[in-house]
């Protein structure tokens, strides 16, 4: 597997991590009793993520390297986050929230946004 590959997943694991553990300091939920919690939310969106991902082609090369793709992961996870709002709530055995889900995708296409578009300034720059 590429670096480039390697460091994309690990860049989408930190950024659904981040985003998560953000949701939850807004909240005041940032100490170590809320770590299951976040767990719940972390994973299932983490499964959503990396099931929907590669067959958007958010892993090739074309689609990861121009400012102009961008749209792509925010897009996906847009559509990831509500499936993973799903599970989040079949894992708690709690209703499912449809703001929370919207709120969730909104938030998790942002932080991916945002990643994705750190990763081609960084692989721009170290083509050049």
């Amino acid at each position: 597997m590429p670096t480039s590959i390697r460091l994309l997943i690990l860049g989408d694991i930190l950024a659904i991590a981040l985003v998560t553990f953000v949701g939850f300091a807004t909240h005041g939920e940032a100490d170590l009793s809320f770590l299951p919690r976040m767990a719940a939310s972390f994973f299932p969106v983490t499964v959503a993520w990396f099931l929907l991902a590669p067959f958007l082609g958010l892993f090739q090369r074309e689609l990861t390297s121009t400012p102009k793709q961008l749209w792509r992961p925010a897009l996906a996870m847009v559509f990831a986050a509500p499936f993973a709002a799903v599970l989040r709530g079949f894992l708690l055995n709690a209703p499912i929230i449809p703001i929370f889900a919207v709120v969730f995708a909104s938030t998790s296409a942002l932080g991916m946004f945002l990643w994705r578009g750190i990763y081609v300034l960084l692989l721009n720059r170290r083509e050049q």
